[in-house]
């Protein structure tokens, strides 16, 4: 193998690199941004247990639950 050749295969190994690399990276963040959506979807979820419950606390209390 000639120095051009060894050159291009080297140019083609880290081209091959970067972009593993760069897909492990987006994998991640894509990851990572699915967490923080189903985190945020479950903390609602408590808050409007939450409020419910304190609706029916009031309704128990002032009589208006029927």
């Amino acid at each position: 193998m000639d120095n051009s050749q060894s050159m291009s295969y080297n140019a083609g190994q880290a081209k091959g690199q970067a972009e593993v690399k760069k897909d492990q990276v987006v994998d991640q963040a894509s990851n990572a941004m699915q967490s923080a959506k189903e985190s945020c979807q479950q903390a609602g979820q408590q808050m409007m247990d939450k409020a419910h419950g304190a609706a029916d606390a009031i309704k128990d209390a002032t009589g208006m639950k029927k």
